[in-house]
């Protein structure tokens, strides 16, 4: 089955690409999930036409990238854990909505959570790393400070 992804699928490909998978892998995972959409001869030709406007905006991507990735170096993340126990551990953990929510409160710019990469959990206060993806060349390092409230 010849299908067009309109989803970034982990081991197929990204949005636009034409793949061919298995009649079920498309049927009854890709299709009803809305990953894909039939490739067809007109849809074909409007991927190539998105892929080439892709291509133009990721170049003019890139630079604002790097300027984005100098503001997140310059801020001091701090979240705000609701309830932490006498030593320290959350109740909960942090996640990557409320590392966006304290980029948002120290004045940086606006970061999807989905791009935000959290290595394990935190489910401690103190310092902790985070990446975040701003572009597919472009990742900024940065500390997460949590607090208890």
């Amino acid at each position: 089955m010849k299908l067009i992804l309109t989803a970034d699928v982990p081991n197929l490909g990204a949005p636009g690409d034409i793949v061919e998978v298995k009649d079920g892998y498309g049927r009854n995972l890709l299709l009803p999930r809305k990953l894909a959409i039939p490739a067809t001869r007109g849809a074909e030709k409007q991927v190539a036409a998105l892929q080439r406007a892709q291509r133009a905006r990721q170049v003019r991507d890139l630079g604002q990238a790097k300027e984005l990735a100098t503001q997140l170096g310059g801020l001091t993340l701090t979240v705000k854990a609701k309830a932490a126990g006498d030593s320290g551990r959350l109740f909960g953990s942090v996640t990557p909505a409320d590392v966006v929510e304290a980029v948002r409160a120290a004045g940086g710019p606006t970061v999807d959570r989905h791009a935000v990469t959290i290595p394990g959990q935190i489910k401690t206060v103190g310092s902790h790393p985070v990446s975040i993806a701003l572009h597919p060349e472009v990742t900024v390092e940065t500390a997460v400070e949590v607090v208890a409230s």
